[in-house]
């Protein structure tokens, strides 16, 4: 079942009115149109998937973990909580916004 979802929501977002995509609800309950149209399709979509995986996770230290699972090896001090909150903050995102908005 989790596997057809999310082969749903793939093809619901790839069938958008932009022709590219458009933003799925997770963008769409977290940012603006406005600052959704001006992320590059690349961006976007690898944010999804942050905030999706940021939303299986119960903290950010955890989400980092996820989300890093290969660079931190190869890092002498993994702080992985601290580079999801910078990339989300370029994003004008926080754990708290994330989480709170499911």
């Amino acid at each position: 079942m989790e596997l057809v979802a999310e082969e749903f929501k793939r093809l619901a977002y790839s069938w958008g009115d932009d022709g590219i995509g458009s933003a799925s609800g997770d963008l769409r309950g977290l940012l603006t149109e406005e600052q959704i149209a001006s992320i590059d399709h690349f961006d976007r979509v690898q944010l999804e998937q942050v905030v999706a995986a940021c939303r299986r996770c119960r903290s950010l230290s955890e989400a980092g973990r996820l989300l890093f699972n290969n660079s931190r090896k190869r890092k002498a001090s993994a702080n992985d909580a601290d580079r999801l909150r910078k990339y989300l903050s370029r994003f004008e995102l926080t754990w708290d916004r994330i989480t709170q908005a499911e």
